[in-house]
C-alpha cells in the first residue's frame, strides 16, 4: 500500500472509532446510569469523578486495543477484568430495559403479578451460564 491509502485508512479508521466511542458515550449519558449507580451507592456527590473514570477507562482500553500492549495480569486478573466488564454490560443492559420499559410491559403481558425480581435474577442467570458454556468450549478448543 501506498503512503496515500495508509492515510485515508487511518482517517476512516479514526473516524469511525470516535464514532462508535460518541455512541456509546451518549448511550449512557441518555440512560443517565451513572447519576442512579452513584445514588444507589451513596456516592452521588462524586458522580463527576465516576463519569471521569469511565472516560479515561474507555481511552485506554481504546489504546490498549489498538496498540496490543502486553498486559501479564494473570488468571486472577482475568478474573476481576471480566467481572468487572460484566458488572458494566449487566447494567448497561438494565438500564436500557429500564429505559424503554421493558419488564412492566412483558409482566403486565404475561400476568406476572409477583416475582419479577426471580424474572431479572433467572435471566441474569441464563445470559452468565451461557457466557460460561461459550468460554468453556472456546478455551478448550471443542
Amino acid at each position: 500500500m501506498d503512503i496515500l491509502q495508509e492515510t485515508a485508512l487511518a482517517i476512516i479508521g479514526f473516524a469511525g472509532g470516535v464514532s462508535v466511542a460518541a455512541g456509546t458515550f451518549a448511550l449512557i449519558t441518555a440512560l443517565g446510569i451513572i447519576p442512579r449507580l452513584a445514588s444507589r451507592m451513596g456516592v452521588a456527590e462524586h458522580v463527576y469523578k465516576l463519569e471521569s473514570a469511565i472516560v479515561l477507562g474507555g481511552t485506554i482500553g481504546s489504546l490498549l486495543s489498538v496498540y496490543h500492549f502486553p498486559m501479564r495480569i494473570g488468571d486472577v486478573g482475568i478474573i476481576i477484568f471480566g467481572l468487572f466488564a460484566g458488572i458494566f454490560v449487566g447494567c448497561l443492559s438494565m438500564a436500557l430495559a429500564e429505559a424503554i420499559r421493558v419488564f412492566p410491559i412483558l409482566c403486565q403481558r404475561i400476568n406476572l403479578n409477583y416475582g419479577i425480581y426471580l424474572l431479572i435474577f433467572m435471566m441474569a442467570a441464563g445470559k452468565a451460564l451461557g457466557t460460561l458454556y461459550q468460554m468453556y468450549f472456546e478455551w478448550n478448543g471443542k
